[in-house]
C-alpha cells in the first residue's frame, strides 16, 4: 500500500500526570473515531500492510447498559465509569513480493480480516479496564483482497497478484483485555507534564491468542486528554476515546510492548483443516512504538510510528508501520 501520503513522525522520552480517558459525565458526548495503519509509513509493503477502523461510541447517557455490564463481568472495574465503543474494520497481510502469484511458503501469508468489535472500558480511580469482543472472518470473505487491488488501481502502482493463496475462510471470535495504570509515575518537568503508564493484556480466541506487558512515557501538556494513542488489534495500549473537556494540549511519547504468542492465525494458518498457508512464528515478540499527539477544541489527531522484531523465522526486516488516529467529539 505504497505512495500514501507520508506523515513526519517526532519521538521524545520523558518522565507524569494523568487523568480521565474519557469524558466526565457533565461533559458527556458522542465520539467518532479513525484509525488507518499501513507501512508506506516506513517505505515497505510487506507482512501487516494494512489496517483501518472507523468507530462510534455514544455519550455516556445514551448507554446506561454499560454500568451493568461492567458489574457483571471478570476483571472489570464494578465501581468505574463506563463508556462503550464500536467499531468495524479490516486488515490485510502480505508477503514481500505482491506480484508473485505462486505460493511463497517462506514468506507471510496472504490473509485478511474484516471484523466488528464491541469494546467497554470502565475507568476507575487509579486503573482502566477495557475490554473487547470481536466478531469477523479472515479469507476470501474479508475483502482483502478486492480492497488492496482496487486501491492499487487507483494509485497505479504493483498490482497484488497472490490472493488466490490466502488462507481459507474462517468465522472469528476474540476476547481482548487490557488494563493500564495512567499516570502510575508523575513527574512536572521543564514547566510540563511527564507521566508514566504501564499496562498488561491478553487477548483469547482462534485469531489471537497472547498475553503482553509494556509501558508508556509521555510528556506534553494536558496529558488527562486520554490513555495515550490507540492502536488495532487486541490488548493494545491506549484508547480511541478522549476527554475533550481536558481542554487543548499536546505530547509525545514513547513505549514499548512485549507478547508471549501463543496462536495467530495470520501466521499459523486456518484452524480447521489441512493445506493452509503458514509459517513458523516466534512465540515471543516486541515492539517499540514513538509518536506525538494533538487535541484542539474537540478533535484529537495522532501519530504513531511502530518498530517490532520479527514475528516470524523467515521474515525479511523487522516489523515496520505508521499508525494515524482521529477522534472527533460532537
Amino acid at each position: 500500500m505504497r505512495h500514501i501520503s507520508k506523515l513526519c513522525v517526532l519521538g521524545l522520552m520523558g518522565v507524569g500526570f494523568a487523568g480521565p480517558a474519557f469524558a466526565a459525565d457533565d461533559d458527556d458526548g458522542a465520539i467518532i473515531t479513525f484509525q488507518l495503519e499501513n507501512d508506506t509509513f516506513a517505505n515497505t509493503d510487506r507482512n501487516y500492510t494494512n489496517g483501518i477502523v472507523i468507530g462510534y461510541s455514544p455519550a455516556m447517557r445514551d448507554t446506561p447498559w454499560a454500568d451493568g455490564l461492567a458489574d457483571v463481568l471478570p476483571l472489570m472495574s464494578s465501581y468505574g465509569r463506563e463508556r462503550v465503543l464500536f467499531t468495524v474494520g479490516q486488515t490485510m497481510f502480505t508477503p514481500s513480493d505482491i506480484t508473485i502469484r505462486e505460493p511463497q511458503p517462506d514468506d507471510h501469508p496472504w490473509a485478511g480480516f474484516l471484523f466488528a468489535s464491541m469494546e467497554l472500558l470502565s475507568e476507575a480511580e487509579r486503573h482502566l479496564d477495557h475490554m473487547s469482543l470481536t466478531l469477523g472472518v479472515v479469507g476470501p470473505a474479508s475483502q482483502a483482497g478486492e480492497t488492496q487491488s482496487f486501491v492499487h488501481d487507483i494509485m497505479h502502482v504493483a498490482e497484488p497478484r497472490g490472493w488466490d493463496n490466502q488462507i481459507d475462510n474462517e468465522p472469528v471470535v476474540n476476547l481482548g483485555y487490557k488494563r493500564s495504570w495512567p499516570g502510575a509515575v508523575r513527574a512536572e518537568p521543564l514547566g510540563l507534564e511527564a507521566d508514566i503508564t504501564p499496562h498488561v493484556g491478553a487477548a483469547l480466541g482462534n485469531a489471537y491468542i497472547h498475553a503482553n506487558a509494556g509501558f508508556m512515557v509521555r510528556l506534553g501538556q494536558s496529558l488527562r486528554v486520554d490513555a495515550g494513542p490507540p492502536l488495532i488489534g487486541p490488548s493494545q495500549p491506549g484508547t480511541a476515546v478522549f476527554d475533550p473537556g481536558a481542554g487543548d494540549g499536546w505530547y509525545v511519547f514513547a513505549g514499548t510492548d512485549v507478547r508471549a504468542v501463543a496462536r495467530n492465525i495470520f501466521l499459523d494458518g486456518n484452524t480447521f483443516g489441512d493445506g493452509s498457508p503458514s509459517v513458523d512464528k516466534n512465540y515471543l515478540v516486541g515492539e517499540l512504538r514513538a509518536g506525538i499527539e494533538v487535541t484542539l477544541n474537540d478533535v484529537r489527531v495522532g501519530y504513531t510510528h511502530v518498530v517490532g522484531t520479527k514475528q516470524f523465522e523467515t521474515q525479511r526486516g523487522l516489523t515496520n508501520h505508521g499508525a494515524v488516529s482521529i477522534a472527533v467529539s460532537f
